[in-house]
Parts: structure tokens; C-alpha cells; sequence
């Protein structure tokens, strides 16, 4: 295998986990409250200047990181009941047009607060380089494929092995009859519009010291999500994860390796896997699993 492919590859799956994880993010409310939720990319940009701002007032990365964490799970459970739940009893569509003025004021809050200048934001594995073979890759690329893997395996391990979890999927395939049952179906969908704040803000704190942080650090990020989503299936968690690393793979290989697309036209590629699996599969290609509680 050429040195040069190594690194592509792992930036290719750095950058898919991450895309994976914001579309788990949308995916599990989706999948929670039938609702496709515009501003999580938005919720994440701005819980990650959260996390910022916590650093320069003081603490430690880690420290103002896990802080970040937490105050976006809290954003989370007060959006769905503040905000969404009062107008969902209305229908799905009043909802989504409740994420879609969430996003708009999410993203003019965050550099109203903070200006809209963009900022570094440092980052968690140092511009280092490790040695594979002969190849050589950078630490920030290792360190964030590392991290979104076990951010991602402690998230279906809760799924499918917690008492917490099962109420979870049981509130997603069927909120009345869990609610009979005994589960919050309620508390539930808190909980998951809690995590799926979490997962996306973990995105952010990832993947913006490669960028600038500011108010569109999320925006790339949030389409390549919802093409990992769809080309997984939209209910399909696995597939949601499946999705991200194959978008992220195709974007990295292509603009290095296909001459004409390059930087500038490398979002045609996940783009155009997920026009040909859509014309294939209308459905995703998990749709299926997707019933068997993914």
C-alpha cells in the first residue's frame, strides 16, 4: 500500500466518524420523535463555543471539554421540552419549523455572543506525526478516529445493553404501547434529544481545530450528516454510522486522487454515492434493520 494512502485513508475516517456521529445525532431523534431536526448541527457549533470560552476563562482543555459536554446534554432536554414537545402535539410539520427557527437563532447567537471573527480552537492530540510502516500520519487524524470509535461503542453499548437503552428503543418503535408499559416515553425523547446534542458538540470540539471555530463550522458538517443518514437509511442507526464512513472515505480518496475535483469539488462525491444508493435503494441500505430496532 503506497505511504500516501495510509494517511488518506485514516483522514478519510477521522473525518467519517465525525460525520457519523452528527448523523447518529439526527438519526436517534428522528428515530425518538419523528422529527428531522435542522438546527443539530447549530445546537453543536454552539455548545462548542461553549467549551471555547470555558478554556479561556481558565480551565483545562479536558476539563472545559467534559464541561462542554454536559452543558450540551442540558440544551438538549430543554430544547425538546421547551421548545419542540409544546408544538408537536400539532403535527411533525409545525416541529421541523421549530428546528428550522432554532437553527436561525442558534447560529446569529453564537457570534452575537462571541463576534463573529473566527478563533482557533486547540486541539486535543497536537500537530504531531506517527509512524505506521513507512508511512507517516498526523496525530490529530488518529487521535480523533480513536476517540469518535469509542464515543460511538459506548453509545450502542447504552443502547443495547442498559436498562436506560431498551427504554430508549421501546419509546422509538412505539411510544403509546411503552407508555403502558411502564417507560417514560416522554423522558425518553429528553434523553435522546440530550445525547444526540451531546454527540454533535463532541463533532465540533473534534473537528474545529482543523477549521476555525464561527458560526458555519457546523454547515459542511450538517450536509454531509444528512447524506451519511439518508444513504444509511434515516432510521437506521448502524446505518448512520455505516453512512458516515463511506462519505467520508469517497470525499477523501476522491479530492486526492481524482484530479479534477480536488478541494474545491470533492462535495459532489458523497453527493453523487448517495444519488446512485437512493436510486438503487430508495429506502438506505439498512432500511431494513432499521425495523428490527437498529
Amino acid at each position: 500500500m503506497p505511504e500516501g494512502l495510509v494517511q488518506v485513508i485514516l483522514d478519510g475516517s477521522a473525518s467519517g466518524t465525525i460525520y457519523a456521529a452528527v448523523a447518529l445525532a439526527l438519526v436517534l431523534v428522528y428515530k425518538s420523535s419523528g422529527i428531522v431536526n435542522f438546527a443539530q448541527g447549530e445546537m453543536g457549533m454552539f455548545c462548542t463555543f461553549i467549551t471555547w470560552w470555558l478554556n479561556q476563562q481558565g480551565l483545562g482543555l479536558l476539563t472545559a471539554i467534559a464541561s462542554g459536554l454536559s452543558i450540551a446534554f442540558v440544551l438538549g432536554v430543554l430544547t425538546e421540552r421547551l421548545f419542540i414537545r409544546p408544538v408537536a402535539r400539532f403535527g411533525e410539520f409545525p416541529a421541523v419549523l421549530t428546528t428550522l427557527g432554532l437553527f436561525l437563532v442558534f447560529n446569529e447567537l453564537a457570534p452575537w455572543l462571541w463576534g463573529p471573527e473566527n478563533r482557533a480552537f486547540p486541539s486535543l492530540f497536537g500537530a504531531g506525526v506517527l509512524a505506521i510502516g513507512k508511512a507517516r500520519v498526523s496525530t490529530e487524524s488518529v487521535g480523533t478516529l480513536v476517540v469518535m470509535i469509542a464515543a460511538v461503542s459506548v453509545f450502542f453499548f447504552v443502547l443495547h445493553h442498559t436498562k436506560i437503552g431498551l427504554g430508549m428503543r421501546a419509546a422509538a418503535a412505539n411510544a403509546v404501547s411503552s407508555s403502558l408499559s411502564g417507560v417514560p416515553a416522554p423522558q425518553m425523547f429528553m434523553l435522546g434529544w440530550g445525547l444526540a446534542t451531546t454527540l454533535a458538540t463532541l463533532a465540533g470540539v473534534l473537528i474545529a481545530p482543523r477549521l476555525f471555530l464561527d458560526a458555519s463550522l457546523m454547515l459542511g458538517v450538517i450536509i454531509y450528516a444528512f447524506a451519511a443518514a439518508a444513504l444509511g437509511g434515516f432510521t437506521s442507526l448502524l446505518g448512520a454510522v455505516v453512512g458516515g464512513l463511506v462519505i467520508g472515505l469517497a470525499e477523501t480518496l476522491a479530492s486526492n486522487y481524482v484530479d479534477f475535483i480536488g478541494s474545491d469539488l470533492k462535495i459532489l462525491v458523497p453527493l453523487t454515492v448517495l444519488l446512485v444508493v437512493l436510486l438503487v435503494r430508495p429506502t438506505g441500505l439498512f432500511a431494513k434493520s432499521a425495523e428490527r430496532a437498529v
